[in-house]
């Protein structure tokens, strides 16, 4: 019975060991064809110059492109960006130099600010009182050319009275007694300048007081030098102004409107200081300053004899004031009856020129 069972076994090993064999031979051989169809296929991309990694339903449609070189669009380009670039860094450089200069010169010019506008601002009323003198002055020339009149010698005048009985010469009055006069009145208003000073004073009145030094020197310029001469200043340019103001309010009281201030200083610092000076004293304002009103400034002494010789054509009077800071007082000056010059000491000239 055990040999029956073996030898049926061994009879079914055989018979299927036959049939495995047949089978593992079938797919050997499919796997071969399957392997042959890839080769080809991928020979074939390759001839037609397609990549092993293109899809085989898709075949070879498109051609990779190989990169290009940079053209020269985008080297131009570059180019530019690089020079914007350059001319912006540059532009802020020179932004901040211009703040930096501009900063520089608000701190240079901190410290002398006062000085440079009290230089501008009397040079301004200088200037502006000089071009009106210039207007005048260009009104009143005389366009048509006057006939010539001959006028006959003394000579002849002399031969032809030589018959008529000689006039008695009539005595000059001195000069000292041109104000004998007015003596009273003077006296007065110089009184009433020792008192207390009134602010409130109308214009071309003396709104502040002076002291006794002061009116014995306006006494002895009425009086001994009948209004024509020098008196020693009183040591700064602010006092003399003070002492000339009490002389125009005066020189008003007697004369009216018929009479005219004239200033003379070399430098127009110098007539800022009497602008501001007379103003403060005698309570004026900027239209009583120019050729037409009651105080004209000069800085040359032949525009001031010129403007003294109008008025005394028109019957005026002429009242002229002469800063210490002037040296001399030119000839033609003297001609006129009324002027004062202020006679500076040698340090006074030497303070005023230091602060020039």
């Amino acid at each position: 019975m055990a040999d029956e069972l073996q030898s049926n076994g061994s009879g079914d090993t055989n018979d299927a060991a036959p049939g495995n064999t047949s089978e593992t031979t079938a797919a050997e051989s499919t796997a071969a064809e399957s392997n042959s169809d890839e080769s080809a296929r991928s020979e074939s991309s390759e001839d037609a110059g397609c990549t092993p990694a293109s899809p085989a339903s898709e075949g070879c449609s498109e051609m990779v492109p190989e990169p290009e070189s940079p053209s020269w669009q985008s080297l131009a380009t570059a180019e530019l960006v690089e020079r914007r670039d350059a001319l912006q860094t540059e532009i802020q450089e020179l932004s901040q130099r211009k703040q930096q200069l501009e900063q520089d010169l608000r701190q240079s010019f901190a410290g002398q600010s006062d000085a440079i506008a009290r230089r501008v601002k009397g040079f301004q009323e200088y200037l502006g009182g000089a071009l009106q003198d210039l207007a005048q002055s260009v009104e009143s020339l005389e366009l048509v050319v006057q006939p010539m009149v001959v006028q006959p010698s003394p000579l002849d005048h002399q031969n032809s009275n030589s018959n008529e009985p000689s006039v008695e010469n009539v005595p000059t009055p001195a000069i000292a007694d041109t104000f004998k006069p007015d003596e009273e009145l003077i006296r007065a208003s110089l009184q009433g300048f020792l008192e207390q000073p009134d602010f409130y004073a109308g214009p071309w009145k003396l709104r502040r007081s002076l002291d006794g030094s002061d009116v014995a020197l306006l006494e002895d310029w009425f009086f001994n030098q009948g209004g024509r001469g020098a008196q020693a200043s009183r040591g700064s340019r602010p006092r003399n102004v003070l002492l000339a103001s009490g002389l125009i309010a005066i020189i008003g009281e007697l004369y009216g409107d018929q009479f005219q201030t004239l200033v003379l200083a070399g430098q127009p610092e110098r007539l800022g200081d009497w602008r501001r000076g007379l103003q403060d004293c005698l309570g004026l304002g900027r239209e009583d300053f120019g050729p037409n009103s009651g105080i004209v400034l000069f800085d040359r002494a032949d525009a001031l004899v010129e403007r003294a010789d109008r008025l005394e054509e028109r019957g005026e009077v002429p009242l002229i004031l002469i800063d210490a800071a002037e040296r001399a007082v030119d000839i033609p000056v003297l001609q006129f009856p009324l002027w004062l010059a202020f006679a500076a000491q040698p340090d006074e000239l030497l303070i005023d020129d230091d602060l020039l």
